[in-house]
């Protein structure tokens, strides 16, 4: 053989498989685990895979199965990859300019015809830090609309309603993960933690090895009572019932840490008073609890020397949400367990960036740096940095389920929807799909044509966790900066350069100038500046060395907080406030014509709305429709056969679902997940009953009837 033939062979075998390993991070849920991403290039397809990242900080290299195939929706055949343009009912595709011309006559158009409050803007709770930001000043300047919020509304509000104000300040987790070992006792309610976060699992049960005692309040016996000491399987919306029960046991057998409520706290004796009235017996009754396990749990969590509580969305997807929280933060206070190494509270973050979305001016009630839009010194302070008059700066709007009861009103004429998906997200989405078919114009910037992009009347292509770049809040309160590792797809652009885009066109150019993404970070550390989310002392060389940095972090020398509250909480006074939280109950309760209670929630396999797993072969042919779990003994009752199907119904509507037994739940409990669509949408039924004080729906229950289907 020659040695030209030996050398073309070699070149042609270089050129033929090429393999790329960059690290990255999961796109899914807030734990943010990091990855490796390899690719193996050969001049006819790409291939990808995944591996964990050992030197992950908070996983140690562990990843769940969403993140062994969180690369295939990204590099997905069925990805947007141009604008497009509904033209009699067909979608086309179009050139950026024609879209973006389009796009500029319909906004203004509505706006000379309707003012500024008729367009409205729905974000995601998946957005990085820096596009979280930019889309609320997009729609506060660049559209100077009120209406904003996103789908992170119905994640942690009720959480974040409830710690601003018991400590003053909302953060997920008062304490790094890391400290859960510390705990000689651990609360978990309403969180299916070795389903929703798995990688995050080995913490808990390194605590129980360690001899901490572990109680998990779910209506269902799920993966994570696995390592529970105590399982009280409450009936649905009855969670605040229950811990006025379990504080009635601390206050009268004497585990209040007096020293500590003296010293730090506010409102003791009203609290007290109020408990005095309590029923165990009652209590026992609302919740389906015997009082001796009440008792139980009360003495296992107030003997302990060290102790934490978690709440997640079976606690706070409800019309009484705060309250909820509210009273479980209570309990920490009053036997004085946080603050301090192993001692805490923490709400587990569902969506990837769900806490740093609300930090930052997604929701509507808020500015960057946790700023309050209503407060005129946190608005004359946002106006100075965006360089617009403080009057220009308008106010405050309302929740995400209320815009689209505003559109079904007629108030709202236009609506911008980026990386999220109303249509299955929101409760009683027949009026959400109703709402949106009333547009004059909806915009869906997104991956896929989802199902509320099948309502759009244009579509454009967005990016992937994979070609982004910029900063995510993990639920520790971490930081961490994912760096893009893809290019874009056909002419798909980056998220933050869409919205930059836009504003240029309206004339709002010269606010929108940003040269990269980190320009953007620079803009939010000084616009959160001085607030009680303040990301001014961190930069993204300095994020990245240090493996992520906890806020608030004011000062480039300061380290970050990773515990909160050690000395003081964020009131002015620097005290927490105890409340007294009368029984609560759900809103929809059993009848005789709709006589069992619904619950909703997530499985392993899926996340959200779906449409990232559910364009996942691995992950959808595990799990590839909603299932009704059912107690067999009332499935029997019913006349329902395990893998048959039963037609489920509330005043909102009816679906028909495949039945699965399931002697893990209560028997006047009923259970679904939420991540599909259409005529499989559980949210077609679920209560849209509000919260008063965040605006959360009442997702965790709802009555329906069952019939055989």
């Amino acid at each position: 053989m020659s040695e030209f033939l030996r050398h073309f062979q070699k070149r042609q075998a270089a050129l033929a498989s090429r393999e790329k390993t960059v690290k990255t991070e999961c796109p899914y849920c807030s734990v943010q685990c990091t990855m490796n991403l390899h690719e193996e290039k050969s001049i006819m397809v790409s291939r990808y895979s995944v591996t964990p990242n050992k030197e992950d900080p908070v996983t140690d290299g562990r990843l769940c199965v969403k993140g062994l195939n969180a690369h295939v929706h990204a590099t997905h055949d069925r990805r947007l990859r141009y604008p497009m343009i509904r033209i009699g009912g067909t979608l086309s595709p179009v050139s950026w300019d024609q879209a973006l011309e389009r796009v500029k006559a319909e906004i203004e158009g509505i706006r000379q015809q309707y003012g500024n409050d008729a367009i409205g803007v729905y974000g995601g709770g998946s957005l990085s830090n820096e596009e979280s930001y930019l889309l609320g000043k997009f729609a506060r300047v660049a559209l100077q609309t009120k209406y904003i919020d996103y789908n992170g509304r119905f994640c942690m509000s009720a959480a974040a309603g409830a710690s601003n104000l018991t400590f003053g300040v909302d953060r997920g987790l008062t304490n790094p993960l890391s400290e859960v070992p510390l705990a000689k006792c651990i609360i978990l309610a309403g969180t299916n933690i070795a389903e929703c976060q798995p990688t995050i699992m080995p913490y808990f049960r390194k605590a129980r090895q360690e001899g901490c005692k572990i109680i998990v309040i779910d209506p269902r016996e799920t993966a994570t009572c696995s390592i529970a000491d105590l399982h009280l399987k409450i009936k649905p919306g009855y969670d605040a019932a229950l811990v006025n029960g379990l504080l009635k046991v601390i206050v009268e057998e004497g585990y209040v840490d007096h020293a500590f409520v003296k010293e730090r706290t506010n409102g003791f004796a009203e609290l007290a008073d109020h408990l005095m009235q309590v029923s165990l017996d009652e209590v026992a009754e609302l919740t389906g609890i015997p009082s001796r396990l009440i008792v139980e749990a009360a003495r296992m969590y107030g003997q302990a020397e060290t102790g934490m509580v978690f709440t997640a969305r079976g606690v706070e997807q409800h019309a009484s949400g705060v309250a909820n929280v509210r009273n479980f933060l209570n309990l920490v206070l009053l036997t004085g367990k946080i603050g301090k190494p192993g001692c805490g509270y923490g709400a587990i973050t569902g969506q990837a960036n769900g806490q740093g979305g609300r930090e930052h001016g997604q929701k509507a009630d808020q500015l960057p740096g946790y700023r309050m839009i209503e407060n005129p010194e946190h608005r004359a302070y946002i106006a100075k940095v965006w360089g617009i008059p403080e009057e220009e700066l308008p106010r405050q709007g309302v929740s995400a389920y209320e815009m689209m009861e505003a559109i079904d009103r007629g108030e709202i004429k236009g609506l911008i929807v980026l990386a999220s998906n109303p249509v299955v997200s929101n409760p009683n989405s027949h009026l959400v799909e109703r709402a949106l078919k009333k547009l004059k114009f909806l915009l869906v910037i997104d991956l896929f044509e989802t199902e509320t992009a099948r309502h759009a009347h244009m579509l454009l292509p967005g990016s992937s966790y994979l070609e982004d770049e910029g900063t995510i809040t993990q639920l520790e309160g971490r930081v961490m900066v994912r760096r893009a590792i893809r290019p874009l797809p056909g002419e798909a652009r980056l998220d933050w350069k869409i919205l930059c885009d836009i504003a240029e066109v309206l004339g709002k150019g010269p606010y929108f100038r940003y040269a990269s993404v980190e320009d953007i970070f620079n803009e939010l550390r000084l616009a959160s500046k001085g607030g009680k989310a303040d990301y001014y002392g961190m930069t993204y060389d300095r994020i990245e060395k240090e493996s992520g940095i906890f806020w608030p972090c004011p000062e480039k020398a300061h380290p970050g907080t990773p515990r909160l509250f050690e000395r003081r909480f964020a009131h002015e006074d620097g005290r927490a406030r105890l409340a007294p939280i009368a029984h609560q109950s759900p809103k929809e309760p059993a009848s005789r014509k709709y006589p069992f209670l619904l619950t909703t929630g997530r499985v392993l396999q899926h996340y959200l709305s779906g449409v990232q797993t559910r364009s996942t072969p691995e992950l959808n042919s595990r799990y590839p429709e909603p299932l009704l779990e059912i107690h067999p003994q009332t499935a029997g009752e019913i006349g329902l056969i395990n893998g048959g199907h039963a037609k489920v119904a509330s005043k909102r509507g009816e679906i028909r679902l495949k039945v699965k037994y399931s002697a893990k739940i209560r028997q006047d409990t009923v259970f679904v997940a939420f991540h599909w669509g259409d005529d499989l949408s559980i949210n077609r039924l679920t209560n849209p009953a509000l919260d008063p004080a965040c605006r959360m729906p009442e997702f965790k229950v709802c009555a329906v009837n069952i019939m055989p289907g």
